[in-house]
């Protein structure tokens, strides 16, 4: 159970450093709406996309998970979803500093939970069954970190400052 503890408390603040790491790396891109790969997402984009699946998707799940009893969540369509509410003209700093401000409340959030809300359980229309507080946090973990190393390793050409 130690073991378990301490793992929770290292991906807590790997969860923190990670949205922190995020922030500078995309602040660090001299223009944020040069597209980064070969998909054409930009920096931008990927900066509004990922602080809205923390707080929409993983963090708003993680919450429930914890709150409600083996509550259901639908599958988020990322795509869809950047469709109908991506605003190219919000800052970048203030989607950066959303997205810390958001995984900074969770973490402290989850800092005070029992230590058996971790292993509360919900379900997904398409993952199933038995899905953990723990889960929730350990994919926000994984989706930051996955664009984290996007933005890092930008196109060739990709000036940063």
């Amino acid at each position: 159970m130690k073991e378990l503890a301490e793992y929770r408390v290292r991906l807590l603040e790997r969860l923190e450093n990670a949205a922190s790491e995020f922030r500078t790396e995309c602040l660090n891109i001299d223009d944020p709406y040069t597209p980064l790969d070969a998909d054409g997402w930009t920096a931008h984009q990927i900066a509004v996309h990922t602080r809205d699946v923390d707080a929409l998707v993983y963090g708003f799940r993680a919450r429930r998970t914890a709150m409600e009893e083996n509550p259901e969540f639908p599958t988020f369509d990322g795509e869809t979803h950047m469709s109908a509410n991506y605003n190219p003209r919000e800052s970048l700093q203030e989607v950066l500093d959303s997205l810390v401000k958001n995984v900074r409340s969770l973490v402290e959030w989850l800092r005070v939970l029992p230590i058996e809300s971790w292993s509360r359980v919900s379900r997904h229309t398409t993952l199933g069954s038995g899905l953990t507080l723990q889960t929730w946090v350990e994919k926000d973990l994984a989706h930051i970190e996955e664009h984290l190393e996007t933005v890092k390793t930008k196109t060739p050409g990709q000036l940063t400052k």
